[in-house]
């Protein structure tokens, strides 16, 4: 595992572009094996007008994770989030699941859905840090095994009790990785 902390703890958060495809493709496949997005399907969301997509790099200018939702009306959907295998629990998925939010509340969107595995017990600690409950599930969700996955959504996050949720968690982060 390559720690990014040990040698710089700043985490770049910037849009995605064309010429990140290819390494957030080969991420995708790392992270989710056979059956994830092709490249095709990247670079038609950075033509979709409702998609934000961002990239995750350390330092030395590498991606190391990305994530991405459509904001329709008042509501986002987080559409994919993976981080390398290398850089697991090192606060990648968080700092973009943030970036994800502070979008959210900059257009005064109020509330965020995503759908995961049932069975990624480390997403959904961290969706559930960040005040996301399941709603119910998507029986065979899943193509390549027919896994089930939880329907999970925030409450209004302008609410004074979500705003305190996120407020805490993002001091929480900034404690342990400068995002920029």
């Amino acid at each position: 595992m390559n720690n990014f902390g040990a040698h710089q703890n700043t985490l770049y958060i910037n849009y995605l572009k064309k010429e990140d495809v290819p390494r957030i493709a080969k991420i995708e496949e790392l992270a989710y094996g056979k059956h994830h997005w092709s490249k095709d399907s990247f670079y038609s969301e950075i033509n979709n007008k409702v998609a934000k997509y961002y990239t995750a790099r350390i330092s030395t200018g590498e991606i190391v994770g990305y994530a991405g939702a459509w904001h329709i009306v008042d509501e986002a959907h987080i559409t994919t989030i993976a981080t390398h295998p290398d850089f697991l629990r090192q606060h990648v998925a968080e700092a973009l699941i943030v970036k994800l939010l502070k979008d959210c509340y900059n257009e005064f969107i109020k509330y965020i859905t995503l759908e995961v595995r049932v069975s990624n017990n480390p997403a959904i600690k961290l969706y559930e840090k960040y005040g996301f409950k399941s709603l119910g599930a998507r029986k065979g969700y899943y193509q390549d095994n027919g896994e089930d996955a939880l329907i999970m959504w925030t409450e209004n996050i302008f609410s004074d009790e979500y705003k305190n949720i996120f407020k805490h968690n993002l001091e929480e982060l900034e404690n342990k990785i400068n995002i920029q």
